[in-house]
């Protein structure tokens, strides 16, 4: 097993951040939630995550300009992104996430993305 690492979870759905929170606490990482990439952007957790796990299209700022502005700020933070959308669209506009994991997403392709993320991360 892994030591504790802090997940960020963004999505705009409640339902989505309450059973994406609960899968990964029980699988040992910390896990905060966050409902708009804005929230994220202005918390704690900002600089702090070991991986992001964000939906792509959001109201206001969006998943993708989330990546963006991450980006620009020279923020490595690997990203998965999670959408209900087709796959294709979403790699068009964004270098390198680290997966693009459709809704409804298998809970063991989840775990695999996150734990492949962080294993290229330094250990805190």
């Amino acid at each position: 097993m892994h030591a504790p690492r802090l997940i960020s979870v963004i999505d705009d759905e409640v339902e989505v951040l309450r059973a994406t929170s609960s899968l990964l606490r029980s699988c040992g990482f910390d896990v905060a939630t966050y409902s708009s990439a804005e929230d994220f952007l202005h918390s704690p957790s900002n600089g702090r995550s070991a991986c992001l796990i964000s939906d792509v299209q959001m109201p206001g700022m969006s998943g993708i300009e989330l990546f963006a502005a991450l980006r620009q700020r020279r923020d490595p933070v690997p990203v998965i992104f999670i959408t209900a959308f087709a796959e294709a669209p979403v790699r068009q506009h964004i270098e390198a996430p680290v997966c693009v994991l459709q809704k409804p997403y298998q809970a063991e392709a989840l775990i695999a993305c996150i734990e492949r993320a962080i294993s290229v991360q330094p250990q805190t």
